[in-house]
């Protein structure tokens, strides 16, 4: 792994602890398309499904594309389309992925959450997860 890697990596465990999330993940933008560069207890099925993002794919793609949190009330009982289908298997219920933008407004990378508990995350706390996925370190993007 890699010194970027390892930056995000340590910035999405102390994330998710201090957001109380049980999985996470970090993508950042590489050319139209999302790399993985962190997860957070994912499984292997779920990190190889989404190592690679097309743009406007799954709920980071959604979020890079919407410019917006996309978010789900239950990772495993979704039949909206936005999931991709390896990530039910992600032992998490509500999820949510938060854009993170450069000084233009153009998305650098998507954060994604998911919790334990089930159910439609309120807009305080989205937009309170939204300003701490924007402290995102710059200098691993």
């Amino acid at each position: 792994m890699d010194s970027a890697n390892t930056s995000y990596q340590s910035w999405l465990e102390s994330f998710a602890a201090a957001h109380g999330a049980m999985a996470g993940s970090v993508h950042v933008q590489r050319g139209e398309d999302l790399e993985l560069v962190a997860s957070l207890n994912l499984p292997p099925p779920v990190v190889a499904a989404v190592r690679h993002v097309p743009r406007g794919k799954g709920m980071a793609g959604l979020a890079q594309v919407r410019k917006a949190p996309v978010q789900t009330c239950n990772l495993q009982e979704d039949d909206t389309g936005r999931i991709k289908p390896g990530a039910k298997a992600v032992a998490g219920r509500a999820a949510v992925a938060l854009p993170v933008f450069d000084a233009a407004g153009e998305v650098l990378a998507v954060v994604g959450l998911a919790f334990q508990e089930e159910g439609e995350i309120p807009a305080e706390r989205e937009q309170a997860l939204m300003v701490s996925a924007a402290k995102l370190p710059s200098r691993a993007v």
